[in-house]
């Protein structure tokens, strides 16, 4: 591997791959990006990133590659395309919620000769536009010094969590974060459709929760997306729904009862049922009307 700055593919430039890309090529590395749709791609080359048109294209020669995708099989598959351009020994840095598929993804990194770091992300994306991602990482400490300026360009901080990113300690990790992110998020939405029904303000309850042990920027956050009824999509819900389903999966198979998450998956089932699968998870709201 060169020592000078890494070359890095990325692949998948949705809602957190593009400022991903972009904040890669400001802060001067060598960046191509592909994605299914191409036009995501081609929309970043005013930043500086080079767009290809196929997966080999972007991994060719390429030192680091970095996957963005929606789930562990697009992943998978994003990277059996890019095998052709695949360097042996190059890293993989997968950055998506895949959960029990990481397993998966680590044999496949072993049979392509790749190094493999599980690095999930936190953060939607106003945090992946500032740069202020959340990166919980698992990986060999050979590579630490090659990627860590890579997450530093992308996120605030970055939460190693073990040496071996096969062992899938960080997207398990990321399960546990999810599970928090969805009692959170119907939490707000629950309270604030009661409140309409029963006629409460809802600048009430606002001002009962601002500045106490309640309040946080998340609260804050998605009961502005409802009241304002912008559900512009920083992570939607189906992809919220995608993240329950991997949440249970793993509880299921530990033996671990989540009514809540279970609660929270058919809530964002029922409102992409109703129309809302693209819009913010904030807009999991509607599923507590049957209208």
């Amino acid at each position: 591997m060169s020592t000078a700055q890494p070359t890095i593919a990325v692949l998948g430039t949705g809602i957190i791959g593009a400022p991903v890309a972009r904040n890669l090529s400001k802060s001067g590395f060598a960046v191509r990006a592909w994605n299914r749709t191409g036009s995501k791609a081609e929309a970043l080359t005013a930043d500086g990133v080079r767009a290809v048109d196929t997966p080999a294209d972007a991994v060719a020669d390429a030192d680091v590659v970095l996957t963005a995708l929606n789930d562990g099989p697009r992943v998978l598959e994003a990277m059996e395309a890019a095998a052709p351009g695949l360097a042996e020994g190059a890293i993989w840095v997968q950055t998506s919620t895949v959960g029990e598929e990481v397993d998966r993804l680590a044999a496949h990194a072993a049979e392509a000769g790749l190094v493999f770091v599980d690095a999930p992300v936190q953060g939607t994306r106003q945090p992946a536009e500032l740069g202020k991602l959340v990166i919980m990482a698992a990986g060999p400490q050979v590579v630490r010094p090659t990627v860590q300026p890579i997450f530093d360009a992308i996120g605030s901080r970055t939460v190693w969590v073990g040496e071996d990113g096969a062992s899938g300690a960080a997207s398990r990790l990321k399960l546990v974060l999810n599970t928090w992110v969805i009692a959170l998020t119907h939490g707000v939405g629950e309270a604030l459709a009661l409140a309409d029904r029963l006629g409460v303000e809802p600048e009430h309850f606002l001002d009962v929760v601002a500045g106490g042990p309640m309040d946080n920027g998340f609260f804050r956050a998605k009961s502005s997306a409802i009241l304002s009824g912008d559900y512009t999509p920083s992570f939607s819900v189906d992809n919220s729904e995608k993240d329950a389903r991997l949440v249970l999966e793993a509880a299921r198979r530990v033996g671990v009862r989540l009514d809540c998450v279970e609660a929270g998956h058919r809530r964002f089932r029922r409102a992409s049922e109703q129309g809302h699968g693209g819009r913010d998870m904030a807009a999991g709201y509607f599923a507590s009307f049957d209208a």
